[in-house]
């Protein structure tokens, strides 16, 4: 059915291309402010009182952000334009959960102020990223998924 000669891959240009895309991926401005918004995120949640946190903020939180930047690379994964937006869409419903939080926190008074001011910002910056990031979207390059969605 197939013949060895039909699948003529070079190893070490396959790499070198998997090598570059990761790097790609890596310096999107998107990519970089998710891995700056885990970082803060992970500061602001050694602020809050595990014993007060009843509704496992802490949780909540890391949860959101792993979901986002695996999301970010899944749309980067792949190129097809419905798997991006479903990408996208869940990336949106996080950080809106993200942004929840911080006014859950900030009425319950969990969580050190500064860091929820810096959240606030930061997750304001990461929407306008979003925002561009979503815009390079090639809408051309799709297939049908027979759900509607994106069209």
């Amino acid at each position: 059915m197939f013949d060895d000669e039909d699948f003529d891959f070079d190893d070490e240009e396959l790499e070198k291309e998997m090598k570059e895309e990761r790097k790609r991926v890596k310096n999107l401005p998107i990519v970089k402010k998710a891995k700056d918004l885990f970082e803060t995120i992970q500061s602001l949640v050694e602020t809050i009182d595990e014993e007060k946190d009843q509704l496992n903020y802490r949780g909540l939180l890391f949860e959101d952000i792993a979901i986002i930047n695996a999301k970010i690379r899944g749309a980067e994964g792949g190129d097809l334009y419905t798997l991006r937006m479903e990408n996208a869409v869940l990336i949106k419903i996080h950080a809106r959960s993200i942004i929840t939080c911080m006014s859950g926190l900030e009425m319950m008074d969990l969580g050190h102020k500064d860091y929820l001011n810096l959240m606030r910002s930061e997750m304001e910056e990461f929407r306008e990223l979003f925002v561009a990031w979503v815009g390079t979207f090639d809408k051309s390059n799709d297939i049908p998924d027979d759900w509607g969605l994106f069209y």
